[in-house]
């Protein structure tokens, strides 16, 4: 019985075309290059952007709900809500400098 659900559900993932979605794969490519820039000391950590980012943001209200590392842009987007809208901050993950605002 076990081994017959076991199969159907394999089955049933294999017809749906259950696999990991590119974007995923892209998000972990992309916070391994986050890693690697940081260790070559090309880029800042991600705590001191949070640092310099999201803490006067919070004091404003904000809610950080996290970060997405942008490999290509060598770039960090934080994401924000507040009152019910969600803004994001892209930051310049070499200087910590805040590159644009959406709101």
């Amino acid at each position: 019985m076990t081994k017959t659900l076991a199969l159907l559900l394999a089955a049933t993932l294999m017809v749906t075309g259950f696999t990991a979605s590119p974007s995923l794969a892209q998000s972990r490519n992309d916070q391994g290059e986050a890693r690697k820039e940081m260790r070559a000391g090309n880029v800042l950590p991600l705590r001191e952007i949070e640092r310099r980012v999201v803490t006067p943001l919070q004091a404003q209200g904000h809610e950080y709900l996290g970060p997405a590392y942008d490999s290509t842009a060598m770039a960090y987007r934080l994401k924000f809500i507040k009152d019910g809208r969600v803004s994001f901050v892209d930051v310049d993950a070499r200087t910590g400098r805040i590159l644009q605002r959406s709101r």
